[in-house]
Order: C-alpha cells, then sequence, then structure tokens
C-alpha cells in the first residue's frame, strides 16, 4: 500500500508547549515535537476527513538547544509582559502514513490510496498547502522531500528517555465516540530516532469533554470529484 511520505522540516525556533507551564502565561517547549505537532504539520501539507495521519518516527537531526525570549502577549488589560522558552534551530526527519477514516463510512466513494498518495506526494513538493508552523504560529517552518535515515544527525549513537508527555487529542471523527480526548506516552529516542507509538497504543488517556464530529455532506461542504494525481 502507498501511503507513506517521508520529510523535512526545520525552522528558526519552535515552542512545543508544555502543558505544565501553560497555566501561568509563560510558556516552556518540550525538548522534542509531540506526534500531534508531527500531525498537524502533515495535515498542513495535505488532508481530507476520509484519511487520519499516524506519525511512525522523528529523527532529530540538530541538537536540542533552548533560547528564553520576552514576549509582549495581548490580554485582556492591555499587552502583559512574558518570558517564553523555545528551541532554537530546529530540524527533523518525519516519516508518517495515511489510513482511511473508517468513522467515516460515509466518505467510502473517497478512499481512494492511489490518489492521496500522489496529491500528498505533490503537495509535499509544492512545501505543503498550508502554513508550516512549530508548535506555535510564530515559529514559522518549511517542509520538503528527503529519504528517512539520511544525512548525519545530531543524536545518531545516543539514546535517551523522556518521560511522561503530551502524545495527542483524539478528536471524535477519530476514535469514533462523541469526546475528546487527551493522551500521553513515554518517548524514547534510540540513536536520534524516536518511534512513536499508535493513538490508541498510548498508555495513558484522560477525556476532555464532550464534543461532536463536524458532519461532512457530499456536494455540500465535501466533494468527491477526482483529483488530478
Amino acid at each position: 500500500m502507498k501511503n507513506e511520505i517521508t520529510y523535512r522540516v526545520w525552522g528558526r525556533n519552535a515552542l512545543f508547549t508544555d502543558p505544565v507551564t501553560k497555566i501561568g502565561g509563560e510558556k516552556s517547549s518540550l525538548q522534542i515535537p509531540t506526534p500531534q505537532s508531527i500531525k498537524g504539520i502533515t495535515e498542513s501539507i495535505y488532508w481530507k476527513p476520509s484519511i487520519v495521519w499516524i506519525v511512525d518516527e522523528i529523527r532529530i537531526m540538530k541538537p536540542i538547544r533552548m533560547e528564553g525570549k520576552g514576549i509582549r502577549p495581548v490580554g485582556y488589560s492591555g499587552n502583559d509582559l512574558a518570558r517564553y522558552t523555545y528551541l532554537r534551530d530546529v530540524e527533523y526527519q518525519v516519516r508518517v502514513h495515511f489510513e482511511f477514516n473508517r468513522n467515516r463510512p460515509e466518505l467510502q466513494q473517497d478512499w481512494n490510496e492511489n490518489k492521496h498518495y500522489f496529491i500528498a506526494l505533490r503537495s509535499l513538493k509544492a512545501g505543503g498547502r498550508r502554513d508550516i508552523f512549530l508548535g506555535t504560529r510564530e515559529c514559522q517552518a518549511y517542509v520538503e522531500p528527503v529519504e528517512f535515515g539520511s544525512g548525519p544527525g545530531a543524536y545518531d549513537k545516543m539514546d535517551m528517555d523522556f518521560g511522561l508527555q503530551y502524545h495527542s487529542i483524539g478528536y471524535p471523527d477519530e476514535i469514533g465516540e462523541d469526546q475528546m480526548t487527551v493522551r500521553f506516552w513515554y518517548p524514547r529516542m534510540q540513536d536520534g530516532k524516536i518511534r512513536c507509538c499508535r493513538p490508541e497504543e498510548c498508555p495513558k488517556e484522560h477525556r476532555i469533554r464532550k464534543a461532536y464530529r463536524k458532519t461532512f455532506s457530499p456536494e455540500v461542504n465535501f466533494s468527491f470529484a477526482q483529483e488530478v494525481v
């Protein structure tokens, strides 16, 4: 099945927000990207509601460096003062694949592996269909195709554990329930590569709130037209 793409993503800064540091208004980045952030980047390259992107591997290409910046976020009483801690000069190699969204049987007519694969490749070569950013909007990034594992990485001969971290969010149209859930996992880097577990395999999960999936109606807000591949 041709459903896998690999790419390089890089940028000047990244902010994969640690939820623990978000409450006080002064954000601090995690050391590595979350599978949810990589999934978001991939969806910015190409996405349709009939498919779901699964993150397989992330390779750390440059040393993990942190950088503090004084930020003036807009608050309710005007501009506030805060200090954000970003990752500096980041680059990752990513391997992802798509699967058909079985929780949307009404879109079964769009389960065309060949079409989605070649459109995703073309969108990747063009730099994505939407803006690419690393964690937050101010961290602009860029993508291009690459062979996963090519070139030297910063941690090719190093193993590292990162403890319990946020993995991803489970949305109603992907989990088949009227719930929104948050997932956690224990990422481990081996030889510079982080092999991501599937969303349903995360060891910890917490239900956030009730939520309902968006309805897609053929020829109303969804088209089965055969895009050029």
